[in-house]
């Protein structure tokens, strides 16, 4: 998968709120080809709304990977400005999504919900900045796709989330998010 990761104009100053919104994007990207992904490895989905709930956790489990690896470029106040803005635009995203597939709802706050519920369970693991997440952080995402994925797919799609999208994620994340920052 490609993705755009570097500013048109080189030299330019973007604010937290840009570079939000860029890392938002990227974000979506990523969730919906590692949907992709595990479509193509047998895994089946049978719904617009479940394929749209896959997507929600590898949207905060991306969000909380962007989280730990740019936390040092921001005292306190931007990163909260920061973190906002980057849920703020994916769950634009996928309230969008969910509207033109599912119907009208309420998509942003039941997100937003879901999001500060698994970033509180994912602060209990460890992360490296060189080896990422910690295999119980990727073992406790590998649960919850499971438990999404269903009794078909249930015995298998952990060992994928761990062993194959978790990397794919961290690989799209370390070459696209550093270059945002120059």
């Amino acid at each position: 998968m490609r993705i755009k990761s570097r500013w048109s104009k080189r030299g330019k100053t973007h604010t937290i709120e840009e570079i939000a919104g860029a890392v938002a994007f990227i974000n979506w990207r990523i969730a919906g080809n590692c949907l992709l992904s595990l479509e193509n490895n047998d895994f089946q989905t049978d719904t617009h709304e479940q394929r749209l709930s896959i997507i929600s956790e590898f949207l905060i489990f991306t969000i909380h990977m962007i989280d730990r690896m740019t936390i040092e470029n921001f005292d306190e106040n931007e990163r909260v400005r920061f973190i906002t803005e980057l849920v703020t635009k994916t769950s634009k995203h996928l309230e969008d999504n969910k509207r033109d597939l599912i119907g009208a709802g309420d998509y942003r706050e039941e997100f937003v919900n879901l999001l500060n519920e698994r970033t509180n369970d994912y602060a209990e693991f460890s992360y490296d900045e060189n080896e990422g997440p910690s295999f119980p952080m990727k073992r406790f995402f590998g649960d919850k796709m499971a438990l999404i994925m269903g009794e078909k797919n249930k015995k298998w799609v952990a060992d994928q989330i761990i062993e194959i999208e978790v990397r794919d994620i961290m690989a799209h994340l370390r070459k696209s998010i550093p270059n945002l920052f120059r």
